[in-house]
């Protein structure tokens, strides 16, 4: 159907929403996040592929996302009872559709991929090897998730960097991934690396421990290190406090990052702009390995279909959960990429439900690509 009875399509359907898409000519260019003029649900962008060798002749009008992933992305975005973000980026044509996709929203465990990014980018420029030997003490432990805490004696733990980045992207270690953080700079570090290969959109916060404690209303304490300490202080707290906090960091997240902002960062990924080819494929081989949220993104896959993927999953209180995502490369079976970002900044929909919207965005993609 033609773009322009689409875009009236979609206003009609949404009410309040608004289209807004581009041609190659009056597009941002790729790889660079557009500034909208007002916060729109849902939204078109069309880019000149990067990979597209100049040509002395016009280039035709590229090709457009479909009627239908933009009706199911609209459909999904509006249906959900609560504030979520959708992104999906067309990695190899260029045009992305989204749902409230530039607002910044919690990461929790989403920002484990900029770390391994680090990680894999310190090893290209030879600062770091994974065969590098590391020893785990109880001091670095951290909270919440950390498998690694019953292999941490006395005496400590000795493994690898590669073994960290194992944990910390296949089983999201919160201990694995703050001891790679500090070994590659700590969070400055992961931002200027962000601003330097252009992933706009995106926010690190100051590390697994700071960041659980001051979205609980806290202040870490080393003491604490562990978890145990951390669970006992919170569970002091009153009601009121903790959820003046956990507003306080919803209205700004400290890890705040957009569903297209990661997105970007994903599809420069795959494009071989952000890490060696060896280091990409070593890295999207940990993600597709990933043991974290099978019913999430990864429920809506169909046969010769792959997903490489890293979730997020944040704190709850009462009836309210925060930061619940899943981001990540989806591949056809015919090789052509998508990359696709859910994040649910808070909810009070239950976990079947917060599942389902992920897979149906997944089943989205699969199905407009089949027809």
């Amino acid at each position: 159907m033609p773009f322009e009875f689409l875009s009236r399509r979609i206003r009609i359907v949404a009410g309040l929403s608004v289209l807004a898409a581009c041609v190659p000519t009056a597009c941002v260019p790729a790889g660079r996040q557009p500034v909208p003029p007002a916060r729109v649900p849902i939204t078109v962008q069309t880019t000149t592929p990067a990979r597209t060798p100049p040509r002395p002749v016009p280039m035709p009008v590229r090709a457009q996302p479909s009627a239908d992933l933009l009706n199911a992305v609209q459909a999904l975005g509006a249906s959900f009872k609560g504030d979520a973000g959708i992104s999906v980026r067309d990695i190899d044509e260029g045009w992305v559709v989204a749902w409230e996709g530039d607002s910044p929203r919690p990461q929790q465990s989403v920002s484990k991929f900029w770390v391994a990014i680090a990680v894999m980018d310190a090893v290209d420029r030879g600062r770091l090897s994974l065969s590098d030997p590391v020893t785990v003490t109880r001091s670095d432990l951290t909270l919440f998730h950390q498998p690694i805490r019953a292999l941490v004696g006395k005496d400590g733990y000795r493994t690898t960097i590669g073994e960290l980045l194992r944990g910390a992207m296949t089983r999201s270690d919160n201990t694995c991934n703050d001891v790679l953080l500090w070994r590659v700079g700590g969070p400055a570090a992961i931002n200027r690396m962000l601003s330097e290969k252009g992933v706009a959109g995106v926010k690190f916060g100051p590390g697994e421990r700071q960041l659980q404690a001051r979205t609980a209303g806290l202040e870490w304490r080393p003491e604490w290190a562990g978890g145990w300490g951390f669970l006992q202080a919170r569970a002091a707290m009153t009601y009121e406090a903790r959820d003046k906090a956990l507003r306080r960091y919803l209205a700004d997240p400290i890890d705040g990052a957009s569903a297209n902002g990661v997105t970007l960062g994903l599809s420069l990924l795959a494009q071989g702009k952000l890490l060696s080819a060896r280091s990409t494929a070593s890295l999207l081989t940990l993600m597709r390995s990933s043991k974290t949220g099978p019913l999430r993104l990864k429920s809506g896959l169909r046969p010769g279909w792959t997903l490489a993927h890293k979730t997020g999953t944040g704190q709850d209180l009462g009836t309210l959960s925060t930061g619940y995502n899943d981001v990540g490369l989806l591949v056809a079976p015919d090789g052509h990429r998508y990359a696709v970002s859910v994040m649910i900044a808070s909810t009070r929909q239950p976990i079947p439900v917060r599942m389902r919207l992920m897979g149906d965005v997944t089943r989205a993609v699969i199905a407009a690509a089949d027809r």
